[in-house]
């Protein structure tokens, strides 16, 4: 089937919402690529990447994608970038897309890929272009190039709830983890948390209560800016079933919130904010995530995932694991050059 690769400047939103929904249904993607992520973060951010449209002869969507540029910092200057799904802007690009890639219909992967990089090669106005949260292996790396750098490999921690639903979780977990778990539920009154699910009239005050119990946890705060927060309302309020907002309490009150999102049999946890711990030895997210598990095993789901990250906390709650990539791929120019060059000679690597 001959398909056409063009880019185009992004339609107003009401325009998109529909075309991209219409071909997400004859799609299996991730969650990251439909219109519950792709619209609430185009929507939160003042940003207008540019729109990628690869369709057939009749002129109907085989794969859609945005594309963001910017002229992005690297050793010795400036570099004209593409990225995927991504803005290049630090703070508009704080979501953290996972699993990415291009959004197409199911069985058109390898042609609408083929037909993107052609159309990739055609364009003179980059020089670098950066591929993040990829999985292992993606066609997207078969594009020619001048270098191929993998910047990141990251875990993604999960839990195999088959697993949890034929034995008992803790059983599964290392003895350090398993103690932590139980004095916490001692500490706790002796049970795990009870979870509530937001209705429409919860999610503005939870998010609210997410926002204070993060407040001054961590140096990058994503709560303190405004357009994280838009988007994180944005998801709750319109993922429907998609998206669970859960709040874990016990007599002593709030343990914890998870924002968590649900697709293909996959539970996954987005943000988490955690109450301050009771003792010297009480854990509230292990706690809360221990909940969740259970929660999630009663209810015939695949996995809980704990996402993208090398955090200590996940791989102690995981039962399994698979990766994701980041790649920065780069076009011939005098300068790349002589950065490649430069970062051999004083043996810096890429991501420095």
């Amino acid at each position: 089937m001959a398909l056409t690769a063009a880019f185009s400047r992004l339609p107003d939103l009401t325009d998109l919402a529909p075309r991209w929904q219409a071909l997400e249904a004859r799609a299996d993607a991730s969650v990251f690529l439909r219109w519950t992520w792709i619209g609430a973060w185009l929507e939160s951010y003042a940003v207008r990447p540019e729109l990628l449209a690869v369709t057939d002869a009749q002129g109907r969507d085989v794969a859609l994608a945005l594309f963001g540029r910017a002229m992005q910092p690297r050793l010795l200057g400036r570099s004209a970038t593409l990225l995927l799904n991504q803005s290049g802007e630090a703070s508009a690009d704080r979501p953290f897309i996972e699993y990415n890639s291009l959004l197409t219909a199911q069985g058109m992967e390898a042609q609408a890929i083929a037909a993107t990089l052609k159309a990739l090669d055609r364009r003179n106005d980059w020089r670098t272009l950066r591929l993040a949260g990829i999985p292992p292996g993606s066609t997207l790396l078969a594009i020619s190039a001048r270098r191929k750098t993998r910047t990141d490999l990251s875990p993604v921690y999960q839990v195999d709830l088959d697993t949890v639903r034929a034995a008992d979780y803790l059983s599964l977990l290392s003895a350090n983890t398993r103690s932590q778990i139980r004095r916490a539920i001692k500490d706790h009154g002796g049970a795990l948390p009870t979870i509530a699910r937001a209705t429409p009239a919860d999610i503005d005050p939870w998010l609210m209560e997410m926002q204070a119990l993060n407040q001054g946890r961590h140096a990058d705060n994503a709560w303190d800016d405004a357009g994280f927060r838009r988007f994180a309302a944005t998801l709750a309020h319109r993922g429907g079933d998609a998206v669970e907002l859960l709040r874990l309490t016990d007599d002593g009150g709030t343990v914890g919130l998870l924002l968590n999102i649900l697709h293909g049999g996959v539970a996954m946890n987005y943000q988490s904010a955690f109450a301050a711990p009771r003792g010297a030895k009480d854990k509230p997210g292990l706690l809360c995530h221990a909940a969740a598990v259970a929660d999630y095993a009663q209810r015939d789901l695949r996995l809980y995932s704990l996402l993208a990250g090398k955090d200590r906390y996940k791989q102690s709650l995981a039962t399994c694991e698979e990766t994701l990539e980041w790649w920065q791929i780069d076009r011939f120019s005098p300068r790349l050059e002589a950065e490649a060059l430069l970062r051999k000679i004083l043996k810096r690597p890429v991501s420095a």
